[in-house]
């Protein structure tokens, strides 16, 4: 095989050009994975879960591999006779056709056993030539000083890139087979199979919430939006802590991990402190009024509760970044930084109104949250996560008489609409009721007043107003408004069972 192996090289390293470096290959090991392949097709399963046909250096091996995986998918026998009639007869392997280089392959192969090993090799130097691309890129932007292009910026797209580079072993992007979405879409449909209560998202610990919407999906922007006092950050805190507390990893056979219920959740709180947040966290678990915590205004019964409950919390992978009025960019370089380090299965931003653009979009905020919005949906793509960005609405909703948010209300850019998979408003009708009441106990229409406050208090309505791949309408909910805590609502056919 060895005259074989000089011929593919595309150029050899020569005395003639001493300073000519070859980007790493090893072409013998491509063909003696080949050929353990072609002789038992068992040992295609050995590599299928890291190698892709892109990992191979040669063009030719890159086509016999993907030839050759698609025909033992099917469950058929891959073999030099086999795969021959689907490559090209007419190119030629030196002296060889590529019949001929196929027989030969299949008859130097060496043991499946080391089957792995090649492919751990070819896919280690397909990494290293993936970074020599990036290096090579990034001396020469770092040299030519493009004016779209200044040092921040260009530190971002090396990062990204080294990021995707570490996540999937290749960062080029581009189109990818229908196929390859097809297995996906399957094997998404089989995780919501095995998960508990049968979702192709991850659980918000809310039923009523999962029926509309089947978990949080992948990629997905979900924008959360209300007025103040409305409970956005209870939800979006109460839904944080339900995932990280139902993390439940699986190994998988690289030896990482990912989540089979629950989550990694990234909390992104620009508005309160990690302390507060914590605060309302250990209120919602405990049943301790969190203004009670704050005022130490507790038994020692409920201090016991607390300590027991900050203990189990401290084992949970919920991560809180605190920094008032973050960027765009910041926040995506340390939310890939989460997940290289501990993981990520969900980030949460306290809220968009808060965040920052770059300089270019200048004094034009309508400019600024569109560019925020568009980099925090790609951000989600990259990191295969949904996020959870809360939002403020316009005072217009304070205006009419019906308070009921709509999508028209999201305030400063109409791209926070356009851009988000789902829109769900947070309305509490007990808020805005409570504030009618009478100042007189024995006025005529305070009985009203209490009949119809009595109606609506300890419910909230979680407007689902957009949803790309659901149905839109509305789900009622349980709040407990001294915990700020939401939960589903008691099932009124339960009523039969009390005495």
């Amino acid at each position: 095989m060895k005259d074989a192996a000089r011929k593919l090289s595309a150029i050899s390293n020569t005395d003639a050009t001493p300073h000519y470096r070859e980007a790493p290959n090893n072409i013998e090991a491509e063909q003696a994975l080949l050929g353990a392949m072609l002789v038992n097709n068992d040992a295609f399963y050995r590599v299928s879960d890291f190698l892709k046909p892109i990992h191979f250096h040669e063009g030719l091996h890159r086509r016999i591999f993907e030839v050759a995986g698609d025909i033992i998918r099917m469950g058929k026998t891959a073999n030099p006779v086999t795969i021959k009639t689907f490559l090209p007869s007419d190119e030629k392997v030196g002296d060889m056709t590529v019949a001929q280089y196929l027989a030969r392959l299949a008859t130097d192969a060496v043991s499946i056993i080391n089957a792995e090993d090649y492919g751990r090799a070819i896919y280690d130097l397909a990494l290293r030539r993936s970074l020599i691309t990036i290096g090579e890129d990034m001396v020469n932007i770092a040299f030519d000083a493009p004016l779209d292009m200044p040092p921040q910026t260009q530190i971002e797209d090396t990062e990204r890139r080294l990021f995707e580079l570490a996540e999937t072993g290749r960062y080029d992007g581009g189109f990818q087979s229908f196929a390859d979405a097809v297995a996906q879409a399957i094997d998404m449909a089989g995780a919501a199979f095995e998960r508990d209560g049968n979702l192709s998202g991850i659980s918000t610990g809310i039923m009523a919430l999962d029926a509309k919407m089947g978990g949080l999906q992948r990629s997905d922007l979900i924008v959360l939006a209300g007025r103040p006092g409305m409970g956005k950050t209870s939800l979006a805190t109460n839904i944080a802590y339900n995932i990280a507390a139902a993390y439940e990893p699986e190994i998988l056979p690289d030896g990482s991990f990912k989540a089979k219920n629950g989550g990694v959740v990234g909390f992104y709180s620009l508005e309160m402190s990690g302390e507060q947040l914590a605060t309302r966290i250990i209120s919602e678990q405990t049943e301790v009024s969190s203004s009670k915590i704050r005022r130490g205004d507790i038994t020692e019964a409920d201090f016991e509760k607390l300590v027991g409950c900050s203990q189990m919390m401290q084992k949970i992978p919920l991560f809180i970044d605190q920094t008032g009025g973050i960027s765009i960019a910041q926040l995506a370089a340390r939310a890939r930084r989460l997940k290289r380090q501990r993981g990520l299965d969900v980030l949460v931003i306290d809220y968009i109104q808060l965040m920052t653009g770059s300089k270019k979009s200048g004094e034009n905020r309508v400019q600024e949250i569109t560019e925020i919005t568009t980099g925090l949906k790609a951000l989600g793509k990259e990191l295969a996560v949904p996020i959870i960005a809360l939002s403020q609405l316009s005072r217009q909703v304070e205006s009419r008489e019906d308070k009921r948010p709509q999508l028209s209300d999201l305030r400063e850019s109409g791209s926070i609409e356009q851009d988000a998979d789902v829109v769900m408003f947070v309305f509490r009708e007990e808020y805005y009721v409570k504030n009618l009441e009478p100042r007189d106990p024995d006025d005529p229409k305070y009985a009203e007043w209490e009949q119809e406050f009595d109606k609506v208090k300890g419910t909230a309505d979680v407007i689902i107003a957009k949803q790309r791949h659901g149905p839109t309408g509305t789900v009622k909910l349980a709040f407990q408004s001294e915990f700020t805590r939401f939960t589903d609502l008691a099932d009124p056919s339960f009523n039969q069972y009390e005495h």
